[in-house]
């Protein structure tokens, strides 16, 4: 496993990922977005939690998750789109941009989430997906609990959601990062680095979904 390995592999699920929710983007009606991005997005979180709970780490499980996520993605950013012009591309900006800014702090900062706050980010990460979850399950049902409304008439609660989930993704990067460079370090076999390239596309994901509503919160 080198950063090399993680890199090319990165870019493989990125590219599969966007192909992905081209094809969505492209071709599905506006009528069957909101379902697509939904279902999608319970079949992503279950993807997501399958390949995390493996020992080994399943490459068909990882390629699986980039189709999924690409099509819920796409679902998601044509709704934003269409509802905010131009919101896709700042969001998109904003995760790269976040994502290097992070990168830079655990290089030259030395910023490390370890011991303790290791095990309290973890588990809030558990609890905000799971709160997630529930409201996914909930709106398909057409209850809103306002843990994730958009738009300029969101409330306390949908900031507090989305400020959390920056804060968590920002902590996941650094994780991530760490456990990339320590499998490095101790020569973990060429597979592990599928493994490290699934965290980073999974947090990156869940930072620009998390932009998207930010920046929605700023439009009318």
């Amino acid at each position: 496993m080198t950063i090399d390995d993680v890199i090319t592999k990165t870019a493989i699920l990125l590219l599969i990922m966007i192909a992905a929710g081209g094809v969505t983007w492209l071709l599905l009606p506006i009528s069957l977005l909101y379902p697509v991005a939904i279902i999608g997005s319970l079949v992503a979180f279950v993807t997501v939690w399958i390949v995390s709970m493996r020992k080994e780490v399943s490459v068909p499980g990882v390629f699986a998750y980039a189709v999924v996520e690409g099509l819920m993605l796409g679902a998601w950013s044509k709704i934003f789109e269409y509802m905010y012009p131009g919101i896709v591309v700042q969001a998109v900006i904003g995760t790269f941009v976040a994502a290097f800014v992070v990168l830079g702090a655990y290089k030259f900062l030395g910023a490390r989430v370890r011991g303790r706050l290791a095990q309290i980010v973890v588990v809030s990460i558990i609890a905000y997906a799971v709160m997630s979850l529930l409201n996914l399950i909930l709106i398909f049902a057409g209850v809103n609990l306002g843990w994730a409304t958009i738009g300029a008439n969101a409330g306390p609660l949908s900031w507090l959601s989305a400020g959390l989930g920056v804060v968590l993704a920002a902590a996941s990067l650094l994780m991530d990062f760490e456990a990339i460079e320590v499998g490095v370090r101790g020569g973990a076999p060429e597979s592990e680095s599928w493994r490290g390239a699934f965290g980073l596309l999974v947090t990156m994901v869940w930072l620009y979904t998390t932009l998207l509503r930010i920046l929605s919160f700023f439009r009318n």
